[in-house]
């Protein structure tokens, strides 16, 4: 390093001090590099016409002059000597970098917005994205405050450099364990009560009690609120982990409960006489591989809410569960609060929900009673068409009616004529005063070929 440049920046330093001749860097990754060299002022980066090049600043020939490196000059050229031609120029020859690909990851990462999307290959000559991720965080140049991911995705692999959250940076308090029950919350009397408290042997016992009455107690100063579980002693063991819990915790709202077990030991199961006996007289017979016996392990399971840190914490050789519980308290508090966003989320979509149904009803009613009008107007446009086509029709019956001879072809002619001047009469009053019709009430079912998706009946989509 020097002057702060990795070793893949000063490279590029050198190379752009030479004029970029071309064949030097396999492919354009250099590109970030350079990028960082501008950002401190360097190099200078000029993009035209899909030509990238670039050229020292003051700053880098400082940099190169302070460690003794003459850069060239670009735009100079070599004298001429009278009478002579002048020599080929000999060929530039840069010093082939070291290629450092834990710096050019996070460069590029840096250079794209922490998000990269690299091509998946296979044979000789594939780039291990797995290994180069790997390399990187061992590096120590990823900030504290963030991890690197890799990880396969339909669209390539997929790195990203994201924020650690603050949650797991917090110092976390240790929890203090009192080294005797003598004022025990409701729920851990409760349990002492028991024949059997969680199914637990005598050994472990009054240490798993009095790690639920810290825990217990830490959690209440913060508003939360135990209770007692469903399951009284040890779960069978085709349910061990997935019996009920034999406490809870509550946090705004969301309850969290603990199921407490004890670990196995395991070892060689040595058979005995009648073992041997037996398998060889039944061939049915299967002699047990282990033998299993309670140990002074414990183990601490918890269903509900959404999981942060993890959903089960258990004694560790060098890392007892007293020293895990300012952890496991995080976790409560960690999913109460992951349930209220949900809650204030489920609230906001649900008011949106409605806001957007409300508006959507408007539109249909808007909707329905123009389309209520427009079949009105159609209807009096016919209106008026028939009146027009029977006046014609009833006009040429009363010249023909004058044309006859008194008799009852006459009579039945004029007794028709009085009926149709009456309909026309009808007909002429509702096409001679048009009006704009008031919509009677829409039901659901008038509503829904205006709602698109919505439901007519609440603010429910289809």
């Amino acid at each position: 390093m020097h002057g702060g440049l990795n070793e893949r920046q000063q490279a590029v330093l050198d190379w752009v001090s030479t004029g970029c001749p071309d064949g030097v860097w396999p492919d354009s990754t250099y590109k970030a590099s350079a990028k960082a060299l501008q950002s401190r002022g360097l190099i200078k980066i000029t993009k035209r016409r899909g030509h990238w090049s670039a050229q020292l600043t003051d700053k880098g020939r400082q940099d190169l002059a302070d460690r003794g490196i003459r850069p060239a000059d670009q735009n100079a050229e070599p004298p001429k000597p009278p009478g002579r031609k002048p020599a080929p120029p000999r060929p530039k020859t840069v010093p082939k970098a070291r290629t450092n690909y834990a710096d050019q990851l996070l460069e590029e990462l840096a250079a794209n917005d922490g998000c990269l999307i690299k091509p998946i290959e296979s044979g000789p000559h594939a780039v291990n994205w797995t290994s180069r991720v790997s390399a990187a965080r061992k590096s120590g140049k990823i900030p504290r405050t963030q991890e690197l991911y890799g990880y396969r995705t339909h669209r390539g692999y997929e790195i990203k450099l994201a924020d650690i959250p603050a949650w797991r940076l917090a110092e976390l308090t240790p929890l203090p364990v009192p080294v005797r029950l003598t004022k025990p919350h409701a729920v851990v009397a409760a349990l002492q009560k028991r024949s059997q408290p969680m199914g637990l042997t005598k050994s472990v016992q009054g240490r798993a009690l009095r790690i639920i009455q810290a825990l217990i107690t830490a959690t209440e100063t913060q508003g939360h609120k135990a209770a007692l579980g469903t399951t009284q002693g040890a779960p069978p063991a085709h349910r061990r982990r997935s019996a009920p819990p034999h406490f809870t915790i509550t946090t705004q709202g969301e309850s969290v409960g603990f199921l407490v077990l004890q670990e196995q030991d395991r070892s060689e199961h040595v058979p005995t006489d009648k073992e041997l006996t037996d398998a060889k007289k039944y061939s049915w017979m299967r002699i047990a591989r282990f033998d299993y016996a309670p140990s002074n392990r414990l183990r601490f399971i918890l269903r509900g809410g959404s999981p942060h840190r993890a959903s089960e914490w258990a004694d560790l050789p060098d890392r007892p569960l007293e020293d895990q519980l300012a952890e496991i308290a995080q976790e409560v508090d960690l999913r109460g609060e992951a349930a209220e966003r949900k809650r204030r989320a489920d609230q906001q979509a649900r008011e949106e929900q409605q806001r957007c149904w409300e508006a959507a009803m408007q539109e249909a009613r808007a909707a329905y009673a123009h389309a209520y009008r427009v079949k009105h107007l159609e209807e009096q446009a016919d209106t008026w068409h028939q009146t027009k086509r029977l006046t014609e029709y009833v006009t040429a019956v009363r010249d023909h009616a004058t044309s006859l001879p008194p008799g009852q072809e006459k009579t039945e002619t004029e007794a028709w004529l009085a009926f149709a001047d009456a309909r026309l009469q009808h007909l002429a009053e509702s096409a001679a005063a048009p009006k704009l019709p008031t919509p009677p009430k829409p039901s659901g079912d008038d509503l829904k070929p205006f709602l698109d998706h919505w439901s007519p009946y609440g603010p429910r989509s289809y």
